[in-house]
């Protein structure tokens, strides 16, 4: 089992400044799983409760002369302490930069290792970063689990697939520091969002109690997969009756989530996504939040980056 690569200055930029601040801040562990064509970071994939993570990348987004290889179809899955891999990164950075004059090329490679460590009579596993300077080189060696069998592999991917399902419907919306300015407003108010999504494009979220009820409404949002125009009728009315009557309708699905967890999916702002999609599993099985990233300078999708998170409902009797 081998894995060896350099990391680019766009894959450091990427890990140091955004996804790994957004990990960090999601949990203590997650999964690192390598293939021959991608990398996934997966938080709390294998768990059913709370929120689940998931970010994917292109290989040559992040690597130069990237080699990988396993008995396990060429594939290697392991879990890390989030934190320390942040401050390996960080530090092998911020050496890296200093060996090669303020220019953090490539020159910091990642490889799997086995060392022994003090006072261990087996060697264990670990990520290295190692920085290579002219004279000398400075080794970061982040501790990880055993790498998993081949069952449990094709268990990781059982989840990751059923994790990558898109809801039926999907609403962007184009600046989620609205909604995040909200939940913070809010999140002392009660421990219960309402999140309703409708195929006409509006997004309301509410947070009551037995003695108020606040919320907010997103309307005319872009609508992704099944979307229908709604009645003239509903456009005087108020937004908890529009939302009702679509439910009745079946154009519309609401559910109740954790303000906690809602507030931790937010976290993936670090990442600096240009916007997000929120849908509803069928059957409102989990609120699924979708972050775009577009190629720099285009209105395209950057298809070689994406993140997406789930978010656990509560039972509807819930308060």
């Amino acid at each position: 089992m081998k894995f060896k690569a350099f990391l680019t200055e766009n894959g450091v930029n990427l890990l140091e400044k955004r996804f790994l601040p957004a990990f960090d801040k999601m949990g203590k562990t997650c999964y690192l799983f390598l293939t021959k064509d991608h990398l996934f970071f997966l938080h709390n994939l294998l768990n059913g409760d709370g929120v689940q993570c998931i970010a994917q990348f292109r290989i040559d987004v992040l690597f130069d002369d990237y080699r990988i290889s396993s008995q396990n179809d060429d594939r290697i899955a392991f879990s890390l302490d989030v934190s320390l891999l942040y401050r390996a990164v960080k530090s092998s950075v911020s050496i890296c930069t200093e060996f090669s004059g303020g220019l953090a090329s490539n020159r910091l490679q990642i490889k799997l290792v086995k060392k022994l460590p003090p006072n261990c009579t087996q060697p264990m596993p670990f990520l290295t970063f190692e920085t290579k300077g002219y004279k000398s080189a400075v080794i970061q060696d982040v501790p990880i689990s055993k790498p998993l069998s081949r069952s449990q592999v094709v268990e990781l991917e059982t989840a990751l697939d059923s994790a990558q399902v898109l809801p039926p419907t999907l609403v962007q919306v184009q600046d989620p520091n609205q909604l995040q300015n909200f939940v913070d407003r809010m999140k002392h108010v009660g421990d219960v969002l309402n999140v309703t999504i409708s195929k006409h494009g509006d997004l309301q979220v509410q947070i009551s109690t037995t003695l108020i009820r606040l919320g907010s409404e997103f309307q005319r949002l872009t609508v992704i997969g099944e979307k229908s125009q709604a009645p003239a009728e509903d456009r005087n009315l108020s937004a908890q009756a529009r939302s009702e009557r679509a439910i009745a309708r079946g154009d519309a699905q609401s559910v109740q989530v954790s303000v906690k967890h809602f507030l931790k999916s937010l976290q993936c702002h670090l990442t600096k996504p240009d916007s997000a999609f929120y849908g509803i599993a069928p059957q409102g099985a989990c609120l699924t939040v979708i972050f775009q990233f577009l190629v720099p300078g285009t209105r395209q999708t950057d298809k070689s980056i994406s993140l997406h998170c789930r978010l656990p409902v509560l039972d509807s009797g819930s308060n």
